[in-house]
């Protein structure tokens, strides 16, 4: 994600915010379980344990899959939606939670038997007319309505469904999954998705994975989507608009699809053709890219003030530079495919999306990425980039500040300068490869790093993630 406008700027675009249903995969069921660690209770926890974000994510369940079907008008700003959610329980469970704010729940059914719930803040209490044994696989079926709004994050953006002049923009990075559809809203928890999306005719609705198609009736059109590979709920997106539409396959068989609010068009244009090109590059750097599709969504949103990654299709408030265009697809190997277990981790994210623009720049023509550091290591010690370290944000008022992104990316090119150019690329694309479409965690990247390289980098590390302060030495 692009840092929100409202945090300071840098020259450019250096800082950036920017499964079918089945057996639980056993890490994800080693993660679900860290959430509830008495593992002795049959109320599946409230929380997913993160403690920036202590109600997002919820324990006792894996979902494996999602089926979303919405009718939005944006005149009105009403939604009306169905979930069904393929899952199973990780712990025997009498209740569960979901994640979900602001709408009206009008029924909730377990395997199709009516189920008892209750509202508790952002909580969606459910009690199911039998206990769930551990192991089961369950169907959740949720009918709701309402008019969404987004959340306000703790650095004081917005993310979730935020309305637009001619639709909505539907951003869900950190919490704002829950403000459109019931979830288990914690990047601990990944699944294939579904989506049937009606909205007026004239109007488009794009969500993430493959298009599959659209048709019109009664003056309203119905668009499906399907996102096959794992996902992070806050990567899902619906928005809708009045875009132009263009789609093509690459040559490397990617299915490409571009929406385009006409008043961004003439400034998207540029940018957007050079896609291809820049998923071919960081294909070459990080390893086959992780998807069967790609593209983007700009929107004409500038109040928002910030890009996202939403798997396979990057959101746009508004015609994006080049920069962060390379910022939001580096994020399709690092942030989604390979994604969270605690927000504290960010800079696995960011710093490395960061890092990209770098090398893309350095390889392009522009400025070398030692230039980069060194530009940002003149900063004096007062300045906001020491503020914290990018490994400890602190709290989730920090998770998108200058830290996270540009010391994220200052490690990894102190990392690049310990161990050399062959071995640091070995580690990038062994990173995105053995935790495709999972996980990974800080801890395991420095591991797998040293046993690569065959380094002592603790020092590294600990300096460039964990100190305080400014480094005393680059």
């Amino acid at each position: 994600m692009t840092p929100p406008r409202k945090q300071p700027a840098r020259r450019g675009a250096v800082l950036r915010r920017g499964i079918v249903a089945g057996t639980v995969p056993i890490a994800v069921t080693a993660l679900l379980a860290a959430a509830d660690p008495a593992g002795a209770g049959t109320t599946g926890a409230a929380g997913a344990g993160d403690p920036y974000f202590p109600l997002a994510g919820n324990g006792g369940y894996h979902v494996s899959h999602y089926d979303l079907t919405l009718r939005y008008d944006p005149g009105s700003r009403h939604l009306d939606g169905t979930a069904v959610l393929a899952a199973r329980a990780t712990q025997r469970l009498t209740g569960f939670d979901l994640d979900l704010k602001g709408l009206k729940v009008t029924g909730v059914t377990v395997d199709h038997a009516k189920a008892a719930f209750r509202r508790d803040g952002q909580e969606l209490v459910v009690t199911p007319r039998t206990a769930l044994r551990a192991g089961r696989p369950f169907r959740v079926t949720v009918t709701y309505g309402g008019t969404p709004g987004p959340v306000t994050d703790p650095d004081g953006s917005l993310d979730g469904w935020i309305p637009t002049d001619d639709g909505a923009f539907v951003a869900g990075e950190p919490q704002g999954a829950m403000t459109w559809f019931p979830a288990n809203n914690h990047p601990r928890d990944k699944s294939s998705y579904d989506f049937t999306i009606t909205v007026p005719r004239g109007h488009t609705a794009v969500a993430n994975g493959l298009y599959l198609g659209s048709r019109t009736a009664h003056g309203r059109t119905t668009f499906r989507w399907r996102q096959r590979e794992p996902m992070a709920a806050y990567l899902a997106t619906a928005t809708v608009g009045k875009f132009k539409v263009e789609q093509y396959t690459t040559r490397d068989g990617l299915k490409v699809y571009n929406a385009v609010d006409p008043r961004e068009t003439n400034a998207a244009a540029p940018v957007l053709k050079k896609l291809p090109s820049v998923l071919e590059w960081e294909s070459r750097l990080f390893g086959p890219y992780p998807f069967r599709a790609a593209g983007a969504v700009v929107d004409h949103a500038r109040d928002v003030g910030y890009a996202l990654e939403t798997q396979s299709r990057p959101l746009y408030d508004s015609a994006p530079d080049l920069g962060t265009l390379v910022h939001e697809s580096a994020h399709q190997w690092f942030g989604d495919s390979v994604s969270l277990t605690r927000w504290k981790d960010i800079w696995l994210n960011e710093g490395f999306a960061t890092y990209a623009e770098w090398l893309y720049a350095e390889q392009h023509g522009g400025q070398s990425a030692q230039k980069e550091f060194d530009a940002l290591y003149a900063r004096p010690a007062g300045d906001e980039l020491w503020a914290f370290p990018a490994g400890d944000p602190g709290s989730g008022r920090n998770i998108f500040a200058t830290p996270v992104y540009a010391r994220g990316a200052m490690t990894l090119h102190e990392l690049r300068r310990a161990v050399g150019d062959p071995a640091f690329f070995r580690i990038l694309r062994a990173w995105a490869s053995g935790h495709r479409d999972g996980h990974g965690t800080t801890a395991q990247f420095t591991a797998l790093a040293k046993r690569i390289s065959g380094r002592d980098l603790d020092g590294l590390f600990h300096t460039w993630l964990f100190t305080k302060g400014k480094p005393s030495t680059p």
